[in-house]
């Protein structure tokens, strides 16, 4: 007996897309924080909020997946996915919240180069899942991620550095520190996503 033909379940390309769009805003207001940074106890706020959507967003996808015959791709895949990409608003919301906690005055340069980044990675990130479903035409959306995480590491690796060249007070350096590390792991999270993303592509190539 043929068992009939049991097509697999589209809805989740909408829904990482959803997903990544999630955090595409988180990006662009943790960009605002920096620039409004005035407004950062609003804008702190704001992100927290974000995360706990992404959190919400990432639970429905885990349930439809428990709750789904065949799914799109490997369903370990799909949890990494989900996973990578709560990964990077997750840092994203923290350094905000690091900010606050350290009492830091005003953002540095570097940290506006370091959120500028994750901007950029995320919009690729959301571009590259928007292609998802025909599995074609997005290692361009990959390799952008992996050189934009290049660039972050030399603007970490030099502000780092110059920290502990020119700086005076020592509390300020381990804050900076801290804080730039936490952008680069950001960074970092970004170009997961693209290793999760990567992985898919090529076992359906």
């Amino acid at each position: 007996m043929r068992l009939p033909f049991i097509p697999r379940e589209e809805k989740f390309f909408e829904l990482f897309v959803d997903d990544a769009n999630n955090v595409l805003a988180g990006a662009r207001l943790l960009e605002e924080f920096f620039r409004s940074y005035d407004q950062r106890e609003r804008l702190a706020s704001q992100l927290r909020d974000l995360e706990r959507k992404g959190d919400a967003m990432s639970h429905d996808i885990g349930q439809k997946l428990e709750h789904t015959f065949v799914t799109p791709f490997d369903r370990e895949d799909i949890h990494q996915l989900i996973s990578r990409l709560d990964d990077v608003l997750d840092f994203i919301e923290e350094v905000a919240d690091t900010c606050i906690l350290y009492k830091i005055d005003a953002p540095t340069q570097t940290a506006h180069d370091q959120t500028e980044i994750i901007v950029k990675q995320c919009e690729e990130i959301v571009r590259a899942l928007e292609k998802l479903k025909g599995f074609k035409e997005i290692g361009v959306h990959w390799i952008e991620i992996h050189r934009l995480e290049n660039d972050g590491d030399r603007i970490a690796r030099r502000a780092i550095a110059d920290l502990f060249t020119n700086g005076n007070d020592p509390v300020e350096i381990i804050k900076w520190k801290d804080l730039y590390s936490l952008l680069e792991d950001s960074i970092d999270a970004c170009e997961d996503v693209a290793n999760v993303i990567e992985r898919i592509v090529v076992k359906h190539a």
